[in-house]
């Protein structure tokens, strides 16, 4: 029943999803559209705020690639791909290496975001190798739902490290909320795991019949073999790149640092983006060993963010329009307003999945719609917590119809977006239904 249910929308997805720089492109269409009507804003002026916005990206679109390609180069490093393949011929079955799939999923984007998914999508091309009657494209749409789920209780995740920092922007509002109190309060972790047991439950019994399992198949093209450099002319060049000492000196030095900052920092307190980055780049450098191997992993890798560098900055353009001609404090405003204190959490899991699609970033999408969302809170006094959950809950819930996040997972095996789409949306559906009837009933026994 779940499988015929599924194939309703991939059937709708094969036929109306284009490719994704398609979908980008009409979202700032739609916003040009919106917000010339709904705000009055001149189409000059509207066509100034998208090219000054386009640019606003450029920094976080390139820690987003360096993030996507140092995370793919560890993922795909030799010895991480030996340990990927050995857990992968542990499940003897399509249900036990479902369920395995699901929880890797979870536990690693817990760890970080961008290294769960790719590791993830790896892990199920060897599962499909290796398990008869898995469906792939049905592999990565559940691979990519736990990564986004992961991210509901994942200390490191930009909103709740945001929240904790003491400079942030609403700090004189709230004050610091550390992830105590935004990620693992009750009832936060218990929509979580409420989410997370169902989200498997689904993956579990959506299952296809034989003729129409589709397994993986390997692109050779983007099989790369990671060179070590063994030239039979030893030259001081050769040698140089295939130094193993060179790479353990600037390894250590960066170990030390590493180790330095968690002391001083604190796990939570060290895990900024560019310190997460950083981590990954020199695990690389212990992993690779040589300055050859090195850079052939980040070449081999590079494709994986090619996406995000060429749309991040049209989600730039669409985040400049909604937010200069107020486009994104009207729709948030409208919605927000229909709340009362004990709505107002289910109203800002709707506001922010809607918002979402067209602002698909958690950090630009809070600094939009935090201070509205914050403010109604405070005027119905209702629990802070809760609605910043729910907003949470809400972005996360529309990254399954928003291709931006999904993109590098598709570059890594080979899909195109209308192959998984479909099923996303499947379980986008699933998702809000069961989050709104969480918000709805939780609060009651743990608030």
């Amino acid at each position: 029943m779940l499988w015929k249910l599924s194939k309703k929308f991939q059937f709708a997805a094969d036929r109306i999803i284009p490719e994704s720089l398609v979908f980008c492109i009409i979202l700032t269409l739609i916003v040009f559209v919106s917000a010339f009507f709904v705000t009055g804003t001149g189409a000059i002026d509207l066509a100034i705020y998208w090219y000054d916005g386009l640019w606003t990206q450029i920094g976080f679109g390139f820690q987003m690639s360096m993030m996507v390609v140092v995370c793919a180069a560890t993922a795909k490093a030799p010895s991480v791909e030996r340990f990927l393949k050995k857990i992968a011929r542990l499940p003897n079955n399509r249900t036990i290496a479902m369920i395995t799939l699901l929880i890797f999923g979870t536990v690693t984007s817990i760890i970080n975001w961008a290294f769960s998914l790719i590791v993830t999508a790896i892990f199920a091309k060897e599962l499909s190798k290796n398990v008869k009657g898995m469906h792939f494209p049905l592999m990565i749409a559940g691979a990519y739902s736990t990564m986004l789920l992961g991210q509901l209780w994942c200390p490191n995740s930009s909103l709740y490290a945001l929240l904790a920092s003491e400079n942030h922007f609403l700090v004189d509002v709230i004050g610091v909320m550390t992830q105590d109190v935004t990620a693992f309060n009750p009832l936060n972790t218990v929509l979580f795991l409420i989410l997370t047991g169902v989200t498997i439950l689904v993956f579990i019994f959506t299952v296809p019949p034989k003729e129409e399992v589709i397994s993986y198949v390997e692109n050779v093209e983007n099989t790369n073999e990671i060179k070590i450099g063994d030239d039979e002319n030893q030259t001081i060049a050769s040698k140089l790149n295939t130094s193993i000492i060179l790479m353990l000196a600037i390894a250590v030095v960066g170990l030390v640092f590493i180790v330095h900052e968690f002391m001083v920092e604190g796990f939570i307190g060290a895990l900024s983006l560019n310190f997460i980055i950083f981590c990954f780049l020199i695990l690389n450098m212990f992993l690779y060993k040589t300055p050859i191997a090195f850079v052939d992993s980040f070449t081999s890798t590079m494709h994986s963010a090619s996406q995000i560098m060429l749309q991040f900055p049209f989600y730039g353009g669409i985040m400049g329009v909604m937010a200069s001609s107020g486009l994104a404090s009207v729709t948030a405003s409208i919605i927000t307003n229909m709340s009362t204190q004990e709505t107002l959490p289910l109203v800002a899991y709707i506001s922010a999945s809607l918002l979402n699609l067209f602002v698909p970033s958690q950090g630009g999408q809070w600094i939009i719609q935090g201070p509205i969302l914050i403010e109604s809170a405070l005027q119905l006094n209702a629990n802070i917590p809760a609605v910043i959950n729910a907003f949470a809950f809400g972005d996360q819930a529309t990254n399954l119809l928003q291709p931006l996040y999904l993109i590098p997972s598709l570059a890594v095996v080979n899909l195109k977006l209308k192959e998984v789409w479909g099923f996303c949306a499947f379980i986008w559906v699933i998702w809000t239904v069961v989050t709104c009837i969480g918000l709805a009933v939780l609060p009651v026994f743990l608030i």
